[in-house]
């Protein structure tokens, strides 16, 4: 059977921060997602970046390349959002540049099946300080899934699979990456 690629579009749960780190270090390799899908014998290409919010359509020439430079690929999963919600956009506002962003993905991706993956909503901690935060990240999941509706795009919500989140609320534990990982896989092994 052809191992499955996967190109792994997104920020720093992708990229795989450790937040008990210092200066943006990563978990190892084996406990990132990204590396246990590789460890179970899917070729994943991460391009994670801490801090990436959805990008603008003034980077798209750019990214275009970058698709196009690894296709062909089975899968193109993008995992974005919650940096919009940290710089103090609402789930709507999110929503609305995601459908932009995920237009674009659709037409560069080729025959790669395009999956939106919403990360689960945030908690109170070191970077959630306000209820207004925990709320609004909560309403970016279904506001995603209408999206891929819409538009003929796979959806999975990660804050289904038991994802634990860290201390500051945001990025995933050790056992966090571990939950994802069988959590996508689940989906994955049914394709």
């Amino acid at each position: 059977m052809k191992r499955k690629s996967i190109l792994a579009l997104g920020a720093s749960n992708t990229f795989g921060y450790d937040p008990r780190s210092y200066l943006g270090s990563r978990y190892p390799r084996d406990v990132r997602w990204t590396g246990i899908l590789s460890g179970e014998g899917y070729d994943v290409i991460n391009y994670g970046h801490n801090g990436l919010m959805i990008p603008p359509e003034r980077d798209f020439k750019g990214l275009s390349e970058l698709i196009k430079s690894r296709l062909p690929v089975d899968i193109i999963t993008v995992m974005l959002g919650t940096n919009d919600l940290l710089q103090g956009l609402k789930a709507s506002e999110t929503a609305a540049r995601m459908e932009t962003f995920l237009r674009f993905v659709k037409i560069t991706a080729g025959d790669a099946e395009v999956i939106l993956i919403a990360t689960p909503a945030m908690k109170r901690g070191e970077w959630v300080q306000t209820k207004t935060l925990i709320e609004e990240s909560a309403r970016l999941s279904p506001m995603y899934r209408a999206l891929c509706e819409k538009l003929g795009v796979t959806f999975l919500d990660a804050g289904e699979w038991g994802v634990e989140l860290s201390y500051d609320g945001v990025h995933f534990s050790e056992e966090g990456h571990a939950a994802f990982a069988r959590g996508l896989m689940e989906y994955l092994s049914r394709k």
